[in-house]
């Protein structure tokens, strides 16, 4: 019985324990250099007395003050919201990978991210949702997921039920669909700066994140990361494809749909806040599969961590390449994901080989 489990999951033993530490020491390293780096640097020292003085009522000295403030209501936020986002963009594509049984899958592949964009650029651009107040951005990215994701789903379904390659296709075409939408939503702007500046936090930014943004996206990301774990087991079976779901007394129809709804959701409240970042849902899952095995309690315990680290690393290149100046983060997470990518199919390929 062991013996089947392990076939079924990868079990590496216990190469889960040691990966985790040092995947969260990495975390924490990252966090404190996006503390100490960026336009103004601050000795790590003094950053580090910043949030204890921040978390227990210390006083900081006057001529402190600008400091502190750099700290604790700029960096902080920024690296907190890029930890979170990671993720929960990592959690994602695991699910959608494991849903589709395709590793090439992730949220923009399958047009998440495009609908989600086409919302939220509705909000930025022409108001839409005015009435929800601070609350209208992430609802509008979240329907525009949801809308895309259930498109996608209809679009893609046979007589047999959902097939993986139909779905990727689907997924593909109909996101240029929705980026030709977004496109067409910035030529129709009123105004030219807020053209602009959308077509920059479309590729991705964590220059306006702050304590609200914390909160957002780490509430989702936790949410869906634990939602992920309770299924993990339902997700091996369901990787294995449905008949062996099936078999397993897994709904698989209703299994995925909740599923992919959940992944929308998660995608769509990150590109409200981070704009559309690519490739953290799509390699950081085969990172993780290579480190620990493919089973998917360890993958979706590990990559979130992984998720997490690479993000905040990725902010800390994109506000120090070019000062003062901010890199489109999606223009790092693509410089770093493709050659990664491609190095992973081809150990892929020889393994298989």
């Amino acid at each position: 019985m062991v013996v089947g489990r392990q076939a079924l999951t990868g079990d590496t033993g216990g190469r889960l324990a040691p990966v985790m530490v040092l995947s969260v020491v990495a975390l924490v390293v990252v966090g404190l250099v996006g503390l100490v780096v960026g336009t103004v640097p601050i000795p790590a020292r003094d950053a580090l007395g910043y949030l204890w003085a921040d978390l227990s009522g210390g006083r900081v000295h006057a001529s402190a003050v600008p400091d502190y403030r750099i700290v604790v209501e700029s960096r902080l936020p920024r690296v907190l919201t890029g930890a979170a986002a990671g993720a929960g963009l990592g959690v994602a594509g695991v699910v959608i990978q494991a849903v589709v049984r395709n590793p090439l899958a992730d949220p923009y592949v399958l047009g998440i991210s495009s609908g989600a964009s086409v919302g939220a650029t509705a909000v930025v651009l022409f108001g839409a949702l005015g009435g929800l107040g601070m609350y209208a951005l992430p609802s509008a990215a979240f329907l525009g997921a949801v809308v895309a994701t259930l498109v996608v789903l209809l679009l893609a379904r046979t007589p047999s039920g959902l097939e993986p390659l139909r779905l990727v296709l689907m997924g593909t075409a109909l996101g240029y669909g929705f980026s030709a939408v977004t496109t067409v939503l910035v030529f129709l702007a009123p105004a030219g700066d807020a053209a602009r500046s959308v077509m920059f936090w479309l590729l991705g930014s964590l220059a306006a994140a702050d304590w609200h943004s914390v909160w957002l996206v780490g509430i989702v990301a936790v949410a869906g990361s634990g939602l992920a774990l309770l299924g993990a087991r339902h997700l091996d079976a369901l990787a294995m494809g449905d008949d062996v779901a099936a078999s397993l007394g897994v709904h698989a129809g209703r299994f995925r749909l909740l599923l992919f709804l959940g992944a929308a959701g998660v995608v769509g409240v990150i590109v409200s806040v981070c704009g559309a970042i690519g490739f953290v849902g799509l390699v950081l899952p085969h990172v993780a599969r290579l480190l620990v095995g493919s089973g998917h309690r360890r993958v979706l315990v590990l990559t979130p961590v992984l998720g997490a680290a690479f993000l905040v690393a990725a902010d800390i290149v994109a506000r120090t390449v070019v000062p003062p100046y901010d890199l489109p983060i999606g223009a790092i997470t693509a410089a770093v994901g493709v050659p990664a990518f491609v190095l992973l199919m081809l150990r892929r390929q020889r393994t298989v080989a």
